[in-house]
């Protein structure tokens, strides 16, 4: 699934750099195990980006289990505990309004390993002179 938001070029920077400390947040909420979760503790989840809406009020985490075991069981995990996650981000952000967050499986990893499975195709190859 395409990620149909703004590219990172049209959005302001302070957006960029709100969405950059939400996934500072998330990640180090995940690392310290500051989530109750049996699912959440017995994974290590990824944040690799969050996508802030213009006006600071929604965000997009774009999260990965690593090796993408037990994604589903991940996924459900982080949005049964998004109440804790918006909680914590607000009080850690300190802006006027909390955003409201969404976790998104991250597909970017298997975008690239579809177009690298393309590139080292023979035809390919062949089609590019390498042999």
């Amino acid at each position: 699934m395409a990620r149909n938001t703004s590219t990172p070029e049209q959005q302001s920077v302070r957006v960029l750099k709100v969405g950059e400390r939400v996934r500072h947040i998330l990640s180090e909420l995940l690392a310290r195990g500051e989530v109750h979760d049996e699912v959440l503790t017995a994974h290590s989840v990824s944040v690799t980006e969050v996508r802030m809406t213009p006006d600071l009020r929604n965000a997009n985490a774009y999260v990965k289990p690593l090796l993408g075991e037990d994604e589903d069981v991940v996924l459900k995990a982080l949005r049964t505990n998004t109440a804790f996650f918006q909680r914590e981000v607000a009080k850690r952000l300190g802006l006027k309004f909390a955003p409201r967050l969404q976790f998104k499986p991250d597909e970017s990893f298997d975008e690239a390993e579809r177009i690298e499975r393309l590139l080292n195709d023979p035809k390919v190859a062949r089609d590019l002179g390498e042999d």
